[in-house]
């Protein structure tokens, strides 16, 4: 392994160009409630190789409250950070000693999650006389699927779907994103999660929406489509949210028994649109690649209606291994290494740090130009 350091560590605040050459990174992922780190390697131009990774998610933790926490999820991935550290260098027979950078979320997500990743990151960078490096949760989502046995070529467009989150993006290359639609309201992933809870059903929502849904008729209600017909790329699912709550109410004590027809219309609803724009961005942008990544990414409706309508019009669709569509190391270690290939990133012994809970994915790129 060839060390990206030239004559021994650097002072504090010095900046180094990148190298292509072999290196290994060590992703941290704390941004929410899944405390995820892993190591990646990279070689010239191949897309870095994933070493090893382990994830903890809280789930059963907040189970308890009907939603994430911020405190308590601040205080678990404390807990859990260090020894996932160690589980994933044991597991890739790698010392820490050998890793070359250190990357980790910086944003989006919950302000004291997001520091904590940070803070553990730059301690070990400091101590091991390694750089640093923040990394945009978003974009480890968008790049995810390159860890998956078919991974997808630039340029393509990218449909993000992951916790607020829910936008087209026209990828280009690493680095180069244009927003082609987002949410204006509530995201895909939310409004799956407040419909769940709004039919009574445990958290996480959205997958036990997702699997009660199998057993219903997801044309049995006829719930709203909000801007499909709209002509533009923008999405916005509040509305979806309130029909759900009208319909629960209608229903009073009817809803048990037809709880599982009103999942599978809520859901019906929500794939719809988010397919009906994704092909719509196929067509305005003339792309004959499409990514889908984040937590919904994983939905076997959109997965399937999706596949059946990209087919009949000769589009490729790329999605993360499904153990990837949700918060993890793998994609931050992944995204920082694929930045470091492209040449996008200067690497900083300084270990000073800050975190952005809100932070647009369109804006990385003026912003990394700007710091050059």
């Amino acid at each position: 392994m060839r060390s990206i350091d030239r004559g021994g560590p650097l002072a504090p605040g010095l900046l180094v160009k990148p190298y292509t050459w072999q290196m290994l990174v060590l992703g941290i992922e704390s941004s929410c409630d899944e405390t995820g780190v892993a190591l990646v390697d990279t070689a010239g131009k191949d897309v870095p190789r994933l070493l090893s990774h382990a994830l903890y998610s809280q789930i059963d933790m907040h189970q308890a409250y009907g939603g994430v926490v911020p405190e308590l999820a601040s205080r678990d991935h404390i807990r859990r950070v260090l020894p996932l550290t160690q589980e994933v260098m044991k597991q890739a027979q790698r010392s820490l000693a050998q890793v070359d950078v250190i990357a980790y979320t910086r944003g989006p997500g919950l302000a004291g999650a997001l520091l904590v990743g940070a803070g553990v990151a730059c301690s070990l960078a400091a101590a091991l006389a390694k750089p640093v490096m923040g990394v945009h949760h978003l974009e480890g989502h968008l790049l995810s699927p390159f860890l998956s046995a078919d991974p997808p070529e630039f340029p393509f467009v990218a449909l993000l779907v992951s916790g607020g989150h829910t936008q087209l993006m026209r990828v280009d290359r690493v680095g180069s994103y244009q927003l082609l639609g987002e949410t204006i309201d509530d995201a895909a992933g939310e409004a799956f999660d407040k419909s769940a809870k709004l039919m009574g059903l445990p958290y996480p929502g959205g997958p036990h929406l997702s699997k009660l849904a199998q057993q219903g008729d997801g044309a049995a209600f006829k719930l709203p489509r909000p801007l499909l017909h709209s002509g533009n790329l923008d999405f916005s699912f509040a509305g979806l949210k309130t029909a759900v709550l009208t319909q629960a109410k209608k229903l009073g004590p009817e809803l048990e028994s037809r709880k599982a027809d009103l999942a599978a219309s809520t859901q019906a609803a929500i794939v719809e649109v988010l397919v009906k724009k994704s092909l719509s961005a196929m067509t305005q942008t003339g792309l004959q690649r499409l990514v889908v990544a984040g937590g919904v990414g994983a939905n076997a409706l959109l997965r399937s209606q999706l596949n059946a309508a990209c087919q009949n019009r000769g589009i490729r669709v790329h999605y993360p291994e499904l153990d990837f569509c949700t918060d993890n190391g793998a994609m931050i270690a992944l995204a920082a290494g694929m930045r470091l290939q492209a040449g996008l990133e200067t690497l900083q012994h300084g270990y000073t740090f800050d975190v952005k809970p809100r932070w647009d994915l369109a804006a990385l790129q003026p912003e990394l130009a700007d710091a050059r």
